[in-house]
């Protein structure tokens, strides 16, 4: 049976380890990205080299229409979708009075809206088959929260309400719903931080280290496998006990 993924923001940092831990589990994997072509093509090239099917596919999961005409473009190819990883996102640090309505928007479009519009096109597929795998990157200041974080905390609260009300939807098709909540991982997203804070972060996590993208792809690993196929709903958190 032919195994498809589409992983959102596929091209650096977290999705980038999650698309290559699903190709080594015979994934047929469509990279998405939005600003980093020249990263999704090395990446797509990787992967080529190593005898995997990919394709890259460029879509801003904000706009809605964008992200249909990505599904077509993966179904006429690979076929429909049957696993997705949401895993696009932004960040933004600001006090509450400085946002504005543009970083509220692009902010609010890409981390929540963005795995709204995905889910949407994913799902008629699913049901028509009767199974289907969703999991969705959320983050642990959306269980927390976090100072001049709010915008981002509340878009990655929103996922992780929008995972379990849909693993609830959705259980009775064949399709599990679940969502992952990374710590402080050392990504591109990172460079916002001095080093001092950088070694803070590290030292204020029980493991004494800052999380790897392939922290997170093991636990996509996980769920994305046969071995997760009556676990839904679920909120993992996978950050070295930060959150407590």
């Amino acid at each position: 049976m032919t195994k498809t993924a589409l992983v959102t923001g596929a091209s650096r940092g977290i999705g980038r380890a999650i698309a290559r831990a699903l190709c080594e589990e015979g994934f047929l994997v469509c990279l998405n990205y939005d600003q980093s072509e020249e990263k999704a093509l090395e990446l797509c090239s990787e992967l080529h080299e190593r005898g995997f099917s990919v394709m890259t596919y460029r879509a801003d999961v904000s706009d809605s229409r964008q992200v249909g005409e990505m599904f077509r473009a993966v179904r006429e190819k690979f076929g429909p979708v049957s696993l997705l990883v949401n895993n696009a996102g932004i960040s933004c640090q600001a006090q509450i009075q400085d946002l504005t309505d543009e970083m509220i928007d692009r902010v609010l479009g890409v981390d929540l809206k963005g795995q709204i519009n995905t889910i949407r096109c994913a799902v008629p597929d699913m049901i028509a088959s009767k199974s289907g795998n969703i999991i969705n990157i959320a983050s642990i200041w959306g269980l927390r929260g976090a100072s001049c974080e709010s915008l981002y905390a509340a878009a990655k609260a929103g996922v992780i309400g929008l995972s379990r009300s849909l693993a609830m939807e959705l259980a009775p098709s064949g399709i599990r719903v679940n969502c992952i909540c990374p710590g402080v991982i050392d990504t591109d997203m990172m460079s916002v931080y001095d080093e001092e804070t950088r070694e803070q972060l590290a030292s204020d996590t029980p493991m004494g280290r800052l999380g790897s993208p392939e922290d997170i792809a093991e636990a996509v690993r996980f769920f994305s496998s046969e071995g997760s196929a009556f676990v839904t709903g679920q909120v993992l958190t996978v950050d070295g006990g930060f959150a407590g």
